[in-house]
């Protein structure tokens, strides 16, 4: 086996031409396609679970569903839905009726649009926002020079707690939107239900972080 680790990012070969997309493929020495075999068939079991099974089906299926004109050739597909529909879609597929809602308050007025859209497609809707609580940030060590209102009462981002509230409220699938890098992956980490993520935290960008990766020659280019 390979010593290289797996980076499937600086693999060389035509998307076409790899080995995880076509038997015979080309593989560079990182390939983990080629290298980790073993690992690769222990955790296929993990679909021998039905309802894994099922949860992966369904969002195979619904990845196929997002695009149009299938019948004329890969080479003519388009996307067809943004994201909050096949967020419901696939919700549906999977029977699911109570949806959680984890939104920043940086989002509130997005969270309240995004309520009121899961609600009218008759989804139940958990949501919690991440200053529940009110604890304050002193909680978890942080000094008064290293909060955002410097002297002032701030209560902290709660995300343990967020995903405590949906799991009391027995959510079967939790959308995250807008949460900072870190708190979100608390809500990962400590969450029931398996979670999606509607929309991404980017202070700077608008909650589009791709926008620095699309402009990576020019303008963030000092990320190079």
């Amino acid at each position: 086996m390979s010593k290289e680790l797996p980076n499937c990012a600086r693999c060389p070969m035509n998307l076409s031409d790899r080995l995880c997309r076509n038997e015979g493929g080309k593989a560079p020495p990182s390939c983990p396609t080629q290298n980790l075999q073993g690992l690769i068939e222990t955790s296929s079991l993990k679909y021998d679970d039905e309802q894994i099974r099922n949860f992966a089906r369904q969002a195979s299926i619904q990845e196929a569903e997002g695009y149009a004109d299938r019948e004329l050739g890969y080479a003519h597909v388009r996307p067809l839905k943004p994201r909050i529909v096949e967020i419901m879609e696939f919700s549906a597929k999977m029977s699911y009726r109570r949806l959680g809602l984890i939104f920043c308050a940086g989002l509130r007025k997005e969270a309240k649009i995004v309520e009121k859209i899961f609600s009218s497609k008759g989804f139940e809707v958990v949501s919690v926002i991440c200053k529940v609580g009110r604890i304050a940030k002193e909680r978890i060590g942080i000094a008064d020079n290293q909060k955002i209102a410097v002297g002032q009462f701030e209560a902290m981002c709660n995300p343990i707690c967020q995903a405590a509230i949906v799991n009391d409220a027995h959510t079967e699938f939790n959308v995250l939107l807008g949460l900072c890098v870190g708190h979100d992956s608390l809500v990962f980490k400590y969450s029931e239900a398996p979670c999606t993520v509607l929309a991404v935290k980017d202070r700077l960008l608008g909650h589009n972080p791709l926008a620095a990766i699309y402009n990576i020659d020019s303008y963030y280019r000092s990320l190079k």
